[in-house]
C-alpha cells in the first residue's frame, strides 16, 4: 500500500502523519496531486469542535493537478475544486442545489478526506480548470473568493448601496472587494488597526461599529458577530451571515420580525466567476504564507493574511 504525508484530525486534535494511505479514485472521481492548500477559519473551528463527527484529512482550499480521472480529458490539468459532493438523486441534487444535499460529503469536514495531504480524491464533476495565466499562489484563493461572490448571487446589490462588513480577516477582505466592484460604498469594522490598513484602497474602516447600513455582511467568525450586525442594519435592510463557528450564539430574533430585517445565510459560491476575476487581476490579494505540512501548528496560528501548505 502506498502512503503519503498529511494532516489528520483524530476527533480532538490535528496530527501530522506520514503513514496515511494514498487514496484510490472511484469510478466517478479524480486523483489530484496537491500543489498548495490554504488554511481557512473553518479548519480552525473544526479543532474547536465545529464538526464533532469528522475524522480524516483536513482542508478544502487547494490547487493541484489531476493524476488519474474518470474523464481522461482532465489528466494533467491544473485544477481547483468545489467542496460538496451530493448523492445525485435527492430533490436538492436534481434541482441544482447539490451543495445542500442532506447526504453530501464535504472535503475535509464531512465523511471525505480533504486537501492537507499530498493527494486527494474528488468527484470529477466538481473540478474547475485553472487558467494558465493564474499562478498557484492566486489560484488557491478560488474557493474563498467564490464564497464572497455568492453574496451578489443571493442579494440584489445596487451600486448606490451603503454596505458594512464585520471582520478584518481574509474573507472580509474579499467580500469588501466584491461589494466595491459592484459600486457600493463599503465600510469595514474590525479589531486590528494593522489589518484594516489593507482595506483602504476600496473601503472605509473603523475599529468600533457605528452608523446604519442597508446591507451588513457578517464575516467575523465570532459568535457575537450577528448581534453586531443587527445593531448596524437599517430597518427593512439585509444581513448576510458568512461566519461559521463552533458553539452557539444568542441574538434577539424578535428584532428581525419587528424591524423586518432579512437574514441570508451564505457559504459556497461560483468557481468559474471567481477564476475569471482572479485571472483578470481585478482582485487584490495579500501574499499567502506557506509552510511545510510538519509546521501545521504554525500555519493554524499564523497572523498572516493567509497561511497554507506548499506540497510542490
Amino acid at each position: 500500500m502506498e502512503t503519503m504525508r498529511g494532516i489528520y484530525f483524530d476527533g480532538e486534535k490535528a496530527v501530522y502523519r506520514e503513514d496515511l494511505p494514498k487514496p484510490v479514485p472511484g469510478p466517478t472521481q479524480s486523483l489530484v496531486r496537491i500543489h498548495l492548500a490554504g488554511v481557512c477559519n473553518t479548519d480552525k473551528e473544526i479543532l474547536k469542535g465545529y464538526r464533532p463527527a469528522f475524522r480524516g484529512v483536513m482542508g478544502h482550499e487547494f490547487v493541484g493537478h489531476v493524476v488519474e480521472s474518470s474523464d481522461p480529458d482532465w489528466v494533467g490539468k491544473r485544477v481547483v475544486g468545489e467542496l460538496n459532493a451530493g448523492c445525485g438523486h435527492c430533490v436538492y441534487c436534481r434541482t441544482g442545489r447539490e451543495k445542500h444535499c442532506d447526504d453530501r460529503r464535504v472535503l475535509g469536514m464531512e465523511r471525505k478526506d480533504g486537501c492537507f495531504a499530498e493527494y486527494m480524491t474528488i468527484e470529477t464533476h466538481l473540478l474547475h480548470a485553472v487558467p494558465d495565466t493564474l499562478p498557484d499562489e492566486r489560484a488557491v484563493f478560488t474557493e474563498p473568493f467564490a464564497a464572497a461572490l455568492e453574496i451578489p448571487e443571493q442579494v440584489h446589490i445596487k451600486p448606490s448601496l451603503e454596505a458594512a462588513v464585520i471582520g478584518d480577516g481574509r474573507l472580509s477582505y474579499m467580500v469588501a472587494q466584491v461589494l466595491a466592484l459592484c459600486g457600493c460604498g463599503v465600510t469595514v469594522f474590525g479589531h486590528h488597526a494593522e489589518k484594516l490598513k489593507a482595506f483602504a484602497p476600496f473601503a472605509k474602516t473603523a475599529l468600533a461599529p457605528a452608523g446604519t447600513f442597508e446591507l451588513v455582511v457578517e464575516c467575523s467568525g465570532a459568535p457575537g458577530g450577528l448581534a453586531d450586525a443587527m445593531a448596524l442594519v437599517r430597518h427593512k435592510g439585509t444581513v448576510v451571515l458568512k461566519s461559521t463557528y463552533a458553539g452557539q450564539t444568542q441574538v434577539d430574533m424578535s428584532a428581525f420580525a419587528v424591524h423586518e430585517v432579512t437574514l441570508v445565510g451564505s457559504r459556497c459560491g461560483p468557481f468559474e466567476a471567481a477564476l475569471r476575476l482572479l485571472s483578470r487581476g481585478l482582485v487584490d490579494l495579500e501574499p499567502i504564507e506557506l509552510h511545510d505540512l510538519k509546521e501545521f501548528s504554525a500555519a493554524f496560528t499564523s497572523p498572516a493574511f493567509k497561511s497554507g501548505f506548499d506540497l510542490r
